[in-house]
């Protein structure tokens, strides 16, 4: 017996080390799947809007201690004292070596559900206005979360591949722009570290799963949010000759404002400029008094950005003295900080070093590189205004090949994030944010 007691301990310790050497992120990706899949469902099923997370931010405290991280709760300061910070942050510690920072975002949007999913989400609740909306995950980040915590249990599990320390951070508001400012304005790096990297990710509309796509330089815009009152002399519609008429000033100023686009900017500098809302006037025979717009500004660089805002206000207030409008009754404009998006930008070395692995780990015809997008993300913050922690923000794509080869014969547009009927395909695309955000941890604090 105490033979065979000797061959089984002789042979436990040959095979053990040979069963670690034997895991990789994709094997721990597939062995995680199922469970991953059901918190994808779970999030899915519950969302919740900006600066509300508390049941996902709960979960995601609880499955990152799980993974072995000390765990801190309620992170986060908004400049809008009456919001409650959700933010979550665990440390993964193992041994001297580089601090990296992981990133997942947890926010829903104020969206009515139409994938016709099983688990589809029913939830409706209060805004900040108090106006009952539904909710819906319709950007992914619940599919983001089920990524992070899957790469969170795969480092745990290979804790023989890697060095330092990992800040796992599950972000609230990324949707109003204003979460990972709150995270910074909390102390983030004072408390927890500062960084030698960032890291986040985004499932993909357009791209097909198991595909990874990435950018080098700048990948999402700077976003701003523009408040335009323009004001006018109200009165009857009969006797238009006795007003002053905001409706064709804010009409003359909206077509003005691509003139920035077209001929004020050099073309090879991307500029959006997009009215989304508009209001004004409450009766067919009634000029109003004001018309109230809310403009989203995107741009790249830092002084595009600035020319553009500035010749809003411009171009507004010369339409209204041209209309006849005194000083005194010349157009707000009002941009808001509290919403501004910096742009994202991807470290050139890192992206490429980074695809380098990504193509060891999925396969050379896996990887792409992408276009990039007026889009936003706050992500952008955690790399600071200079860029001096060299981050990467990449894309992992949510669409079966087929889908998109059927979109693309009939001439339609794929479901777009935002998008009631966006739904993507769970076990590959999580899979592959997984595998993508484990091997570049690794590659990030390799032995």
């Amino acid at each position: 017996m105490k033979i065979r007691s000797l061959l089984i301990l002789l042979l436990s310790m040959w095979i053990a080390p040979l069963i670690l050497a034997q895991q990789t992120p994709q094997s721990l990706a597939d062995a995680e799947l199922p469970s991953l899949l059901g918190i994808y469902k779970d999030v899915h099923s519950h969302p919740e809007l900006s600066a509300q997370e508390e049941r996902t931010a709960a979960l995601v405290a609880n499955e990152l201690r799980t993974a072995g991280c000390e765990v801190t709760e309620h992170v986060g300061k908004y400049e809008n004292s009456k919001l409650k910070g959700y933010g979550v942050v665990g440390v993964m510690k193992n041994g001297e070596g580089p601090p990296v920072l992981v990133r997942t975002d947890m926010d829903a949007l104020p969206v009515e559900e139409e994938t016709g999913l099983p688990y589809a989400s029913k939830i409706v609740v209060k805004n900040d206005e108090g106006k009952d909306v539904h909710v819906m995950h319709a950007c992914g980040h619940d599919v983001h979360i089920a990524a992070f915590i899957g790469t969170a249990r795969a480092l745990a599990k290979l804790k023989d591949q890697w060095h330092g320390t990992i800040l796992f951070v599950a972000q609230p508001a990324e949707e109003i722009g204003a979460g990972a400012r709150a995270l910074l304005k909390d102390g983030l790096y004072d408390r927890f570290g500062k960084p030698n990297f960032a890291l986040g990710f985004h499932d993909k509309a357009d791209l097909q799963t198991g595909h990874i796509g990435v950018t080098e330089g700048f990948t999402s815009a700077n976003v701003d949010s523009v408040d335009v009152t323009v004001r006018g002399v109200g009165g009857h519609g009969a006797y238009p000759h006795k007003t002053k008429d905001p409706i064709v000033l804010a009409a003359e100023t909206i077509n003005a404002w691509q003139t920035i686009v077209s001929r004020e900017n050099n073309p090879l500098d991307p500029i959006v400029i997009t009215v989304g809302a508009i209001h004004g006037g409450t009766k067919h025979n009634i000029i109003p008094d004001e018309v109230k717009m809310q403009l989203t500004v995107r741009t790249y660089k830092a002084e595009v950005r600035e020319h553009v805002l500035a010749a809003i206000e411009r171009i507004a207030k010369g339409i209204a003295a041209a209309g006849g409008m005194p000083p005194e009754r010349a157009p707000i404009v009002s941009v808001s900080k509290d919403q501004f998006c910096p742009a994202t930008y991807n470290n050139p070395e890192l992206a490429k070093r980074l695809v380098a692995v990504w193509k060891k780990s999925l396969g050379n015809d896996d990887v792409k590189i992408v276009d990039p997008t007026m889009g936003g993300d706050d992500f952008s913050e955690y790399s600071l205004p200079d860029h001096s922690i060299p981050a990467v923000y990449f894309h992992f794509g949510a669409v079966e090949s087929a889908k998109i080869a059927e979109y693309k014969e009939k001439g339609k547009e794929l479901p777009t994030l935002h998008s009631s009927k966006f739904a993507p395909v769970p076990e590959p695309t999580i899979r592959t944010g997984v595998i993508g955000m484990t091997a570049a941890v690794l590659e990030l604090m390799k032995k």
